[in-house]
């Protein structure tokens, strides 16, 4: 899905719509996982950017794929990466991980200047690990529980922790500061294109499962874990045994 801003009355009425046309699929609240409380409501904006996805973002994806070179398209993902990586270096700082932060610094310099405004990823190949920080993983390892589990409009998903920190990856991203407002809106679109046309091959998976809702739900939860905690997450506590 697009990376894009929303406002909250935006929010409010995406929700609504797509509560109104589409019947609510609802688990029985003895079987509802505690991590969905808005389950309902979930389910109904998940068909919402479903339908959006298939009649305008997919296809336009598939477009932009198909007039692409190969390395025209590795090029714009290695840019917009680049400039990830301002965010990340920021997420690394408040997270007290030093040397991670100067990985990401690093990472925009080679990238920026030898790699050509970063369309050439020279610091992978120089060994310089990317590491992707946001503030939703920032809050996590501060100690912030995730919350609810949230599908947003558009967005798609994410918690409550991670809803918040989207505010502040907006204004740690450099193209925030891109002006006019339709040069932004313009990298906004091609960045949203680009990251759903290198979802392609991953989206069928979502499809052929038997619910897509609750497996594209496992799959993000288990890997935001992972984020928070640099690939080596503890136990998760066990559930106890319904009667």
């Amino acid at each position: 899905m697009f990376k894009t801003s929303y406002s909250v009355n935006g929010l409010a009425l995406a929700i609504a719509c797509a509560v109104m046309t589409s019947g609510c699929a609802t688990t029985p609240a003895d079987d509802r996982d505690p991590r969905d409380p808005l389950e309902p409501v979930n389910r109904a904006v998940y068909r919402f950017n479903d339908a959006l996805d298939k009649a305008v973002i997919k296809p336009l994806a598939k477009g932009y794929r198909a007039v692409t070179s190969a390395p025209v398209n590795r090029g714009v993902t290695n840019f917009f990466s680049n400039l990830q990586d301002v965010d990340s270096a920021l997420n690394n700082v408040l997270q007290l991980k030093m040397e991670r932060a100067g990985s990401d610094v690093g990472r925009v310099l080679v990238n920026s200047t030898v790699g050509v405004l970063g369309f050439v990823d020279v610091a992978t190949n120089l060994d310089m690990p990317k590491y992707g920080e946001d503030f939703g993983q920032t809050f996590g390892v501060w100690g912030l529980h995730p919350g609810p589990y949230i599908v947003l409009p558009v967005l798609g998903p994410s918690s409550a922790r991670d809803a918040v920190g989207l505010v502040g990856d907006w204004y740690a991203d450099p193209v925030f500061y891109v002006t006019p407002w339709e040069a932004q809106v313009g990298l906004r679109v091609v960045r949203g294109i680009d990251q759903r046309a290198d979802l392609l091959p991953a989206s069928k998976l979502i499809e052929e499962s038997l619910d897509p809702y609750a497996f594209t739900k496992d799959s993000y939860l288990q890997k935001r874990r992972n984020d928070v905690f640099d690939g080596n997450p503890p136990p998760e506590p066990l559930e106890p045994l319904r009667p």
